[in-house]
């Protein structure tokens, strides 16, 4: 039996080690292409460090294809998408959560649908729209949709956590004269803190890896993000690997460090989703 038990745990040991290779080998093999040289990277065999490190691909990105310009498009965007749905997705939770509303239970499919509706079926209306309204080629036009898109599973997520938290906060609230938006944002958001987190996380890595309304809406390369961008980089005969690594490289960091900051509060925030409720 204690054979049989270690023989699991090793088995055990290398699926997750393969795994985990399968995962950091692709990020690893971004990160040092973009510290080679043009010569290095298409030499073969291929070097897997790079021999003569160098920020020339950096440098390359930046200053000649312009990528601070997507970099600053895509936190504008995700970041005001993220606060709209936050904001929104507070509200709309705490009221499905708590307040004595018909068909709950409707609504809340009705989100889900909306949450998995492909955008090419709503990519021509929208078209359309933004052009009669001159919203094409600006902010608006990535942030109502990404908004739209990305709210429902946000509802979803805070919804969860406000049903677990005891509805006798809610009256000690209103007993102290707390008005409801008083009660929602004083009483009930800081202790949902792990389902806020986890929901606005979701929904910034969402808006700045989205690539089909920015690639239809904003054609103007200064109003482009970063999947758009570095998706043309390249030319008609050459393709810029180094750059376009050493530009993802960059583009990565952002989601690295929030992931890595606010796991503790994500990993709660999925964990008591998939408990309560």
């Amino acid at each position: 039996m204690t054979r049989r038990l270690a023989l699991r745990k090793g088995i055990g040991y290398l699926v997750l080690i393969a795994m985990l290779l399968v995962i950091v080998a692709p990020f690893y093999w971004m990160v040092i292409t973009s510290f080679k040289t043009n010569g290095e990277i298409s030499a073969f065999p291929p070097t897997y460090f790079p021999q003569n490190p160098t920020l020339l691909q950096y440098q390359q990105a930046f200053y000649q294809f312009g990528f601070g310009v997507y970099f600053r498009n895509s936190l504008v965007v995700s970041l005001v998408s993220t606060f709209f749905v936050m904001i929104l997705a507070a509200l709309a939770s705490y009221a499905l959560a708590r307040l004595p509303i018909r068909g709950k239970a409707p609504i809340m499919v009705v989100l889900l649908m909306i949450s998995t509706f492909p955008q090419v079926g709503v990519i021509f209306p929208l078209f359309v729209l933004f052009q009669s309204i001159g919203w094409l080629n600006s902010y608006q036009a990535l942030i109502v949709p990404y908004t739209a898109f990305n709210l429902p599973f946000a509802i979803w997520v805070m919804r969860t956590y406000f049903i677990g938290i005891p509805k006798e906060l809610d009256e000690a609230a209103r007993v102290d004269g707390a008005s409801v938006m008083t009660t929602v944002f004083r009483v009930i958001l800081p202790l949902a803190t792990p389902g806020l987190f986890t929901g606005a996380i979701f929904t910034f890595v969402a808006c700045w890896t989205e690539f089909f309304f920015a690639l239809v809406f904003n054609n103007s390369n200064a109003l482009r993000t970063i999947p758009v961008g570095i998706a043309l980089f390249g030319g008609q005969f050459t393709i810029p690997y180094g750059t376009m690594f050493a530009a993802s490289t960059v583009a990565v960091l952002p989601v690295v460090l929030l992931v890595l900051i606010f796991q503790r509060w994500v990993v709660a925030g999925l964990t008591a989703g998939a408990v309560k409720g």
